[in-house]
């Protein structure tokens, strides 16, 4: 298995710290809204990282933050007269339904910011007394002169850095580049006491602390959205390795960005869609196929259009899995014949050509390729005289597929039942009208979905041809 490693800007062979055993720790959410379509990517991305690593082996132990104190959420806590804390709360129970809709699976822990206040604070006297922080007037910043790696992840030119205006100018630190580790309390903030006085900590410093308490002083590997390499994934490998001495994380992976109309989805923009939103329009499988249809690493573009064809896309394969559930149904138990024997050694080869294609940098583009590849030979090759074993086999195939990619685990049987007695019941009205154009249309829709019509004297029957 090959990751693309942004540390090193290549691809290399996947080798965690334990054999069996993977450290992973994602960045997520600010909880002060809902979470939208461009922040959903990285956690269905990640998501299918860890469930592809599940799936071949890896006991995988998932940390995802949740950062519960920070200038967005103090300022929305004033705007709806709540505590921080309570607008920690809401958002964060708004998180997991969201996500649980998306399938994405539950962290091994969730661990908040403001319940690592503790830990916090002995993250950073140790900054201090290894000389990599300082304290003026109740504010500490980690001093990046000290580090002199600072820059090596986002291959960023310091100097440049040092002289442009992103870097926020304050003349009492020892350098434009240092950065925030503990802020002194303004006034009406949250705050807890300190070695340094009332404050609170940096949005950098959770992170590190976070993951060296809950997976130690090396990670496999640390993953997040493209644009946290800079400054917070780089502000992290500076405190992270000034405080330990040895490598952070030894695989860095950056999802790319969701776009609307060419521009990077962002609630300042204020051209978001919220996950909330888009799971009244359309079920989760389809914004998962949505997400993972193009690679994780490739910059997508949102619109209705193409959610509309991820949708359709995925009634192609739901199809076929209502087809061979049918099949199942009602039957003797045929024995599988030597053909079918053979025809095992085919589905094999799809599956070895998915793992193939996961296995290289977890391309899910070109494994749902693969699936639709599978799909269109079952539907050629299984039908009504096939044995039940090899119609077990191939159903089973393309759930186990689907899975990592945390799609087609669902039955559908229900909904096609009562959408075909809907049609039906549509046709008998456009028979009582005479709209025999309409009749026939509908007849022959269904035909093509495999749905055979019988008009008989008791009412209208319907089976699979």
């Amino acid at each position: 298995m090959k990751i693309f490693n942004t540390m090193t800007r290549k691809k290399q062979e996947f080798v965690p710290l334990n054999s069996n055993e993977v450290k992973m720790y994602v960045c997520g959410p600010t909880v002060y809204n809902f979470f939208h379509i461009g922040n959903a990517r990285t956690f269905v991305v990640f998501d299918t990282v860890r469930r592809y690593l599940e799936y071949k082996g890896y006991k995988v132990k998932f940390i995802q933050n949740f950062t519960d104190i920070d200038d967005k959420m103090i300022k929305k806590a004033e705007d709806e007269h709540i505590t921080v804390k309570e607008l920690g709360d809401k958002f964060i129970k708004e998180y997991y339904k969201d996500a649980d809709a998306l399938h994405i699976k539950r962290a091994t822990v969730n661990p908040r910011a403001t319940l690592y206040i503790t830990k916090i604070i002995e993250f950073i006297e140790d900054l201090i007394d290894r000389g990599y922080a300082y304290e003026i007037d109740g504010d500490v910043y980690f001093s990046t002169k000290k580090f002199s790696e600072y820059g090596k992840l986002s291959g960023q030119n310091i100097d440049e850095l040092r002289a442009g205006a992103r870097i926020d100018v304050d003349e009492r630190k020892k350098d434009a580049m240092d950065f925030a580790v503990w802020k002194g309390q303004k006034p009406g903030e949250p705050a807890w006491e300190s070695p340094w006085g009332m404050g609170r900590p940096g949005w950098h410093i959770e992170c590190s602390c976070m993951a060296y308490d809950l997976l130690g002083e090396t990670i496999d590997i640390h993953a997040g959205g493209s644009d946290l390499m800079f400054p917070h994934h780089e502000n992290e490998i500076a405190q992270s390795e000034g405080r330990t001495g040895k490598t952070f994380a030894r695989y860095w992976m950056h999802s790319a960005f969701v776009n609307v109309n060419n521009q990077k989805m962002s609630k300042s923009l204020n051209n978001f869609f919220t996950v909330r939103e888009i799971l009244e329009k359309y079920e989760p499988d389809v914004i998962r196929m949505f997400m993972l249809s193009g690679h994780y690493r490739t910059q997508i573009n949102f619109s209705m259009e193409l959610l509309e064809s991820a949708k359709s896309a995925l009634d192609r394969l739901y199809n076929s899995i209502t087809n061979l559930e049918s099949l199942l149904d009602n039957r003797e138990n045929v024995s599988i014949s030597e053909s079918e024997k053979e025809y095992r050694n085919k589905l094999e080869e799809y599956k070895q050509r998915y793992i193939e294609k996961m296995d290289d940098d977890f391309n899910t583009a070109d494994a749902i390729s693969v699936i639709f590849d599978l799909i269109k030979d079952i539907n050629i090759n299984i039908n009504k005289d096939s044995s039940t074993q090899i119609i077990k086999d191939s159903l089973n195939l393309i759930r186990e597929l689907g899975a990592p990619l945390g799609i087609l685990q669902e039955s559908r049987r229900g909904n096609i039942e009562e959408e075909i007695e809907a049609l039906i019941e549509k046709r008998q009205k456009a028979r009582s009208e005479k709209n025999w154009a309409l009749s026939d249309k509908i007849r022959d829709d269904l035909k093509v979905q495999g749905i055979i019509l019988e008009d008989t004297p008791e009412g209208v029957r319907w089976k699979r041809a």
